[in-house]
């Protein structure tokens, strides 16, 4: 069975940096694409950012040229550099698999909170 553990959120100003990670235990990592998403307050889970196995990243406008997704297929972890954090990046944020359709093929963790706020 799949575990998704997310870390490395915190409270950071505008502006400012975070670095989240992914371990995606149990997993057969490397085969899958994936993402990370993110719930702020009182909305819907969103997409943030993908990357297939063959490495090629995809955006969400909102995060386009702040955010960089990677992915370390030996330790099954997943990263999300995230540079001139905004108040409106605010949010949990989630890993989990990548599809067209929008749909995720395992379980979600718990999430790694982010607060941009002065």
């Amino acid at each position: 069975q799949v575990r998704l553990v997310e870390s490395g959120g915190d409270l950071v100003q505008p502006g400012g940096s975070l670095r989240l990670s992914c371990v995606a235990s149990g997993s057969t990592f490397r085969f899958w694409a994936m993402a990370w998403y993110r719930q702020a307050p009182g909305k819907q889970r969103e997409f943030v950012a993908a990357v297939n196995t063959a490495d090629i990243t995809t955006y969400a406008d909102s995060v386009k040229g702040r955010f960089t997704i990677s992915r370390d297929n030996a330790a099954k972890t997943l990263y999300l550099q995230m540079n001139r954090l905004k108040p409106e990046d605010t949010a949990v944020y989630y890993c989990n698999t990548h599809s067209i359709d929008g749909s995720v093929s395992w379980g979600w963790g718990r999430g790694t909170p982010v607060t941009v706020s002065s």
